[in-house]
Parts: C-alpha cells; structure tokens; sequence
C-alpha cells in the first residue's frame, strides 16, 4: 500500500463504498511568539475552511505530549492519543487520509503514529489542502466515534541511544536545513550542531515547489546516494520529531523502511553529556 493519495485518487475514494476517515492536521513551526507575532493557528485555519468531513487534529496536544526531558515534542500519552483518534472516528477497519497545509509535516507526525501503534490502512494527501481541487466546507462534523486502539509498536523508534548506535551501525539522517545542521544558526535549541556521525539529508529536498513528494525512484536515488543502500538500517531525526517523520514518509515513499527519533535534537542538545558534531563532516 502506498504511503500517499493524490487528490484526485482521494476524490474518488471519498466517493466509493467505504470513504476514508479525513484528519486535518494543520500546524507550523513557528518562532513568531518569541519575536512578538502571534503563532499558527491551526484550529483557526480549519474553521475557515477545511475538506468536507474533515476533523481537526492538534499536533501539539493530540500528537504530542507537553515539552519536556524527552524533547518538544515526546510520544503521547498512548491512551490519550487512541482517545482522541476514536473521538475523531478513527477505527481499525476503516481506512484514514490525513492532510495540512501543505508542508506535510504535520500530516506525517499523525501517518506516523497511527502506522506505529498499528492502523493498518493510512495515507497522507499528497501536497496537502494546496492540492485539493474540491469544495472546502466550515461545518464541524461530529463522527461516530471509532474504536481504534493504538497499541505501541515493537519496531520503527530510536531513542538518543539508538540513534546515537545507529550513526555509528547505520545511517541516520539528519532531516533539519543544512545550517543548523552544520550549527551555523540555531534559533530554537540550546546549542547548534549534529548527532555525531549523522548525515545531512534535509526534508525539504523530498518535495518539488508544489509541495508534493518527488517520485518514487528519484527518492530512492536521493538517498541511497547517502548511504540507504543494500538493506543498511536507516533513521531519522530532526528538531523535535515532525520534520523527520516527513522524512520516514518519504523513505516509505521510495520503498526503505526506517525508523524515527522522536526526541531528536531538542532532547538531544538539551543533554549536555551527549556529544555535538557541527560543520559539514557527519562527524
């Protein structure tokens, strides 16, 4: 099954006998507060205009537990989160499309933790609601609740020492821009910098100008040409846990299984034990 929908595969699943659950998940990385803007606004964004059906998902208190030791963005809490997935009707049998923006991103934190903790059948709109052709709608639907119980999966996540092992056994990709994974700029975490022996491999290089992901072989290129090759064992990281599970995505896009550390670099840099690479050198 593949990992992404086009719009127009979308409209005509959402057509057929058996639509799929929608999940808006609109979020952005911002440093608007610190610089006195107001933030995203998912929720906001939503309401103005959303795919009909669609319920809203809030990555930071759905998707995500409260900042903390295990990074900006540590794994819910897994009874939460399988709450929150039924009381947006997602169940089991029934297959689930989450879309944002466009960035993908936030969409991908959402496919990534429903396929971890085992739903069987979910797909991210590629392009996002960019790529969406049809009426949006402002109507809130209530949906029958589902009966989706996540249960935590026994492979697909790294913690710092895991990742820390797999630079060394593996490849782990560093899905951040290249500055701040060469440590030129750092404007969220403590210090700037890289997990020693990780490579540079930024998200934003998966997707053409329009949002949507490369095709299959051109990622799969891309990233055997960084070292995913000849079955290596592969993760990803980032800043806190979004951005890479974008780069999980396309990884499942071209076909090379891979794991996520969720706390990446903010759990990462926070702990001044761990070591810190910087410039262009993995190590």
């Amino acid at each position: 099954m593949n990992a992404i929908i086009s719009a127009s595969e979308l409209a005509g699943d959402l057509a057929g006998g058996n639509p799929p659950v929608l999940l808006d998940v609109r979020w952005q990385l911002s440093t608007a507060k610190a610089a006195g803007a107001p933030a995203f606004d998912g929720r906001a964004e939503y309401a103005a205009g959303h795919l009909p059906g669609a319920v809203f998902v809030d990555l930071d208190r759905e998707l995500a537990a409260p900042p903390g030791r295990e990074g900006r963005h540590p794994l819910p809490d897994l009874a939460e989160f399988g709450a929150a997935m039924r009381r947006a009707g997602v169940s089991s049998d029934r297959p689930v499309v989450v879309y944002d923006g466009g960035q993908g991103w936030a969409a991908a934190r959402a496919w990534w933790l429903l396929r971890w903790t085992g739903h069987p059948d979910v797909r991210v709109l590629d392009g996002g609601l960019r790529a969406w052709e049809g009426p949006l709608s402002t109507e809130t639907p209530v949906p029958e609740p589902g009966d989706f119980e996540p249960v935590a999966g026994t492979a697909g996540l790294l913690d710092a020492d895991g990742a820390a092992a797999l630079a060394r056994s593996g490849v782990l990709f560093d899905a951040r821009a290249g500055e701040r994974y060469r440590g030129e700029v750092e404007p969220i975490d403590r210090i700037g910098g890289h997990i020693p022996g990780a490579v540079s491999a930024p998200t934003t290089e998966n997707v053409a100008a329009d949002g949507r992901f490369l095709p299959a072989e051109e990622l799969r290129a891309r990233f055997e040409a960084l070292g995913a090759a000849g079955g290596t064992e592969v993760g990803v990281y980032c800043g806190s846990g979004v951005s890479a599970a974008h780069e999980v995505l396309a990884l499942a896009v071209a076909g090379i299984p891979a794991a996520l550390y969720v706390g990446s670099w903010s759990q990462w840099s926070s702990d001044p034990e761990r070591p810190v690479a910087v410039g262009p050198d993995p190590r």
